[in-house]
């Protein structure tokens, strides 16, 4: 009945805040041994031990990283007496890295066809000096 309309200065303010989120939440995804934590917990929750053994790193690494995820809220914990699970608070994070994962893999194939081209204009012009220095 009543159509609500954001104004201006309001929209302007939640974007800010959007834009304050985005950067706070790659904050909490930039470093590799973060993005190999989400990773793992793609399927469900692990604890500290078992992100360890995965990630073969020194364990003060996996829990330090473990605290910036969580204080980021990237990640929720649950207790079971003295050990603790870690899980994906949010699934759409399993979204985030799919989508990084074909980012990567355009750039790669890109990389790839750049890296062909000039090894075969490379070749192109290896075949014109060699034809120039037989035919003389």
């Amino acid at each position: 009945m009543f159509k609500h309309t954001i104004e201006p200065r309001q929209n302007e303010g939640m974007n800010q805040a959007l834009q304050r989120f985005k950067a706070e939440f790659f904050k909490a995804l930039a470093h590799p041994t973060r993005i190999r934590i989400l990773e793992l917990l793609r399927n469900g929750e692990k604890n500290v031990g078992e992100l360890q053994q995965e990630i073969t790193s020194e364990g003060s690494t996996v829990s330090q990283q473990l605290a910036i995820l969580r204080m980021k809220n990237v990640v929720d914990t649950r207790r079971v007496g003295n050990v603790i699970y870690y899980r994906l608070r949010d699934p759409l994070v399993n979204d985030l890295l799919d989508v990084a994962r074909r980012i990567f893999d355009s750039h790669v194939i890109e990389l790839r066809s750049m890296a062909d081209e000039g090894a075969t204009a490379e070749a192109v012009g290896e075949g014109n000096s060699l034809s120039a220095t037989h035919g003389a």
